[in-house]
């Protein structure tokens, strides 16, 4: 069956389909995005000021989108979209699409491969579903609340591993320009880390990072400040997969929270008394 919006009915056109049968039109709605943006890629695109680094991100987006937009429209015809992907905070009552149409936009234009097309359902601000797709390995993440994280149907689990002087863990920038308050923060958090865990990593985008604590590969994944888009998708993958989210002070996490922790649950009290010091 070709990679489109499937015809499953009337349920699904008058947005009255169940939240599994929208997983699973969602993950083949950003597939197809992600299609576009995978022809749109190979070498670095070449910018000297700020105002052509933006017009590039921007094209990306809009090509993302053209495909994106109208088949989760068509999947959810009541539900909002947010429309600045960097935004953060509590969104109004109601379903919301929060889309990242290029997770790691600025890799793409830099001919590396770290980027995605993700989407993710927020019902009265709670992540509903998602799915993420890495358009280069042809993986697509999944994630559906009390029905568990996949990875291309199979489950996903985070690491059982409880020290965490024996582990791998990542933090991300959250978005250029931060002010001076967060930049030393996260150098802080980097240099406690750098003493307590393992391996540190320190790349963007977050949803990647995030894909990995999800699937065991990484230990856990911290972050300051932050947007739905690059944190919604990764909290709901990982929470399926029995990990643990909060503040970096061990807090619950919300969109309005100031800091983000994803972790095993093995080493989440570790790591937040490392980031909390």
């Amino acid at each position: 069956m070709p990679e489109s919006i499937q015809n499953t009915g009337s349920a699904v056109a008058a947005g009255s389909a169940s939240d599994a049968d929208l997983l699973a039109q969602t993950a083949i709605a950003v597939r197809a995005a992600g299609s576009a943006l995978r022809d749109r890629f190979g070498d670095v695109v070449r910018h000297q000021t700020r105002e052509e680094l933006i017009r590039a991100l921007a094209a990306n987006d809009d090509v993302s989108l053209g495909v994106l937009r109208p088949r989760l429209a068509l999947l959810r015809p009541d539900a909002r979209w947010v429309e600045e992907e960097l935004e953060g905070g509590a969104l109004p009552p109601g379903e919301w699409w929060v889309v990242d149409p290029a997770e790691g936009n600025v890799n793409h234009l830099h001919g590396l491969p770290e980027w995605a097309v993700t989407a993710t359902l927020v019902r009265e601000n709670q992540p509903v579903l998602t799915a993420v797709h890495l358009p280069l390995t042809g993986e697509t993440y999944t994630a559906l609340v009390g029905a568990g994280a996949h990875l291309d149907g199979r489950p996903l689990r985070v690491s059982k591993t409880t020290d965490l002087g024996l582990s791998l863990v990542a933090t991300s920038q959250a978005r250029p320009d931060e002010d001076e308050e967060i930049v030393r923060r996260i150098g802080s958090s980097v240099t406690a880390m750098l003493l307590d865990a393992l391996v540190v990593r320190t790349s963007v985008p977050a949803t990647l990072h995030l894909l990995n604590v999800a699937a065991g590969r990484i230990d856990a994944f911290w972050q300051f400040a932050g947007a739905r888009a690059d944190l919604l998708p990764g909290a709901l993958l990982v929470t399926e997969a029995g990990g643990r989210i909060s503040d970096a002070e061990g807090r619950p996490w919300t969109p309005e929270s100031e800091s983000f922790l994803a972790a095993a649950p093995g080493v989440h009290a570790n790591a937040v008394a490392t980031l909390s010091r």
